[in-house]
């Protein structure tokens, strides 16, 4: 079944005991980047079981690591990107004798998710994010200058040849999340994971049991027009190993993101979708708006917002998978 998890910092905090309260045990966390001792970087093993210790104290699984060593050498083929590679197979290693089994990286080079506006008015005055590719039309290059898409398809296949062995041989399974937006070029940067297709060819090209994808719903509910159909798709494969699950309005040109039961998705279909498959991963909420009396330094990261989609989730799955299962 389909757990319910929550993108948590490594030390304890209010949310983490909210996220509890409202029925959440696993967790999605970050690289310790802030709390590594004299010598040791935050993808070594070290730092990261102190880390792994703290969940497992609180009683919280911690299912996922969302985050990184440097990569953008390795995305923009510069030289030292096979230093940064031997750090990524230091992580995996790491998380494999932790028994972290699912690691979530985007190939998104010089910037990663992009928005236009993080303060816009949704339902009953929340902010919300939004994109407007109209309003980048004139922006310049950035200090990369033009990056082309075939680049950055050699950029991949250079770095998946190097480290789905180590994946591999760790029983880490590395979840690829798509280009946010699902748009090429930004700002003169070539962006490649924004298709079914495109995901398609590196599922085909790297057969490997640990190459598969992050189904960030956001990102293919703008590059599809039945969402439940490509999860249907990916899961017959066994590539979904990890999920985002939340929802836009909108084209990859200008969308809004929403509320998660006001969007342009189906959300049911698509919890329907993966209990079909017999999904058995996490998935976390992402993006919500921003609530009155909550702060909108981290758009997308209200803690009250967070709340409100953890129930609704809970929801729909006990409609999805019987009160039994789900209790």
């Amino acid at each position: 079944m389909i757990e319910i998890a929550e993108m948590l910092g490594p030390q304890p905090t209010s949310l983490w005991k909210l996220v509890q309260q409202a029925g959440v045990n696993h967790a999605v966390g970050s690289l310790p980047f802030r709390e590594v001792g004299a010598g040791e970087q935050p993808w070594e093993v070290g730092p990261l079981a102190r880390m792994k210790a703290r969940f497992d104290a609180a009683g919280v699984v911690l299912s996922v690591i969302e985050s990184s060593p440097p990569m953008q050498k390795i995305r923009l083929g510069l030289p030292g990107r096979d230093e940064e590679i031997a750090h990524f197979h230091t992580l995996l290693r790491s998380m494999g004798t932790l028994g972290i089994p699912v690691l979530c990286y985007n190939f998104m080079a010089v910037f990663g998710w992009l928005r236009t506006a993080t303060d816009l008015i949704g339902r009953g005055g929340a902010l919300v994010t939004g994109y407007d590719h109209a309003a980048l039309r004139d922006a310049p290059l950035t200090e990369a200058g033009a990056v082309s898409e075939e680049r950055l398809w050699e950029n991949l296949g250079y770095f998946l040849e190097r480290v789905l062995p180590v994946a591999e041989e760790a029983g880490v399974r590395l979840a690829l999340h798509p280009d946010d937006p699902p748009l090429s070029p930004i700002r003169g940067v070539g962006r490649i994971l924004r298709s079914v297709d495109a995901f398609q060819r590196v599922l085909d090209r790297f057969p490997s049991p640990s190459n598969g994808l992050t189904l960030c719903q956001g990102n293919f509910t703008l590059m599809t027009d039945d969402l439940p159909g490509v999860i249907r798709h990916f899961g017959r494969q066994n590539k979904i190993f990890f999920v985002h699950f939340r929802d836009v309005r909108g084209t990859p040109e200008r969308f809004v993101e929403t509320f998660h039961e006001e969007g342009q998705t189906d959300m049911l279909a698509c919890l329907r979708a993966y209990r079909d498959i017999g999904f058995e991963g996490v998935l976390r909420p992402d993006h919500v708006p921003t609530f009155e009396g909550d702060c909108n330094d981290e758009p997308c990261y209200s803690s009250i917002g967070r709340l409100f989609a953890i129930g609704y989730i809970k929801g729909l799955r006990e409609a999805v998978y019987g009160r039994e299962l789900v209790s």
